[in-house]
């Protein structure tokens, strides 16, 4: 199991736009359609990194608390399924059933998305403010498969109520670890 951190980009990034085919509706999607009105969180994911599995429940409480507090989540998965066939598409499309995903789960074929976000690992999180601004990057807790730390989502919970609150996020906000991004060749 690769252990490869998220890069962290600078604070205040804007984000980078993007049209996506949205595994779960069959529809390209744009980051403008999908963008919340009190902020975003946009995570590269996918479908068998067993950092994300081992996420994947909490990801789903801390969305379904949070989208309804107008922050949008937008989930993507990047990795090359010509060599990764359990990230294609179709698998993706039955993954989000499977684990009642609140949010669309974007498919970035040319792999042009995660390469313009930095995105280095699964899982890789941010989170934009209303104006797609980055005021989060990184983990989602101190949490890894193994290391016996209960997943509690606490890092991004934390900034998401920062950001609701208007308040800064002071705390050291620390590189997710993940299986690195399935790139092609």
């Amino acid at each position: 199991m690769a252990r490869t951190p998220s890069n962290m980009v600078p604070l205040g990034t804007k984000a980078p736009d993007f049209s996506l085919f949205d595994t779960t509706s069959g529809t390209i999607l744009s980051l403008d359609s999908l963008k919340g009105k009190n902020g975003s969180v946009i995570m590269f994911i996918c479908n068998h990194c067993p950092f994300v599995i081992h996420i994947n429940e909490e990801l789903v409480s801390v969305a379904n608390k949070y989208i309804q507090k107008d922050i949008s989540f937008i989930a993507i998965s990047s990795n090359d399924v010509i060599n990764y066939p359990q990230d294609s598409p179709d698998k993706m499309k039955t993954h989000a059933k499977i684990e009642n995903y609140p949010f669309p789960y974007l498919f970035d074929e040319t792999q042009d998305v995660a390469k313009a976000y930095d995105a280095a690992c699964t899982p890789d999180l941010y989170v934009f403010n209303g104006d797609l601004q980055l005021v989060y990057r990184g983990q989602l807790d101190d949490s890894r498969p193994g290391n016996n730390i209960p997943v509690s989502g606490a890092d991004l919970r934390h900034a998401l109520d920062c950001l609701l609150e208007n308040k800064p996020n002071n705390t050291n906000q620390k590189p997710s670890i993940g299986c690195n991004i399935k790139w092609k060749n």
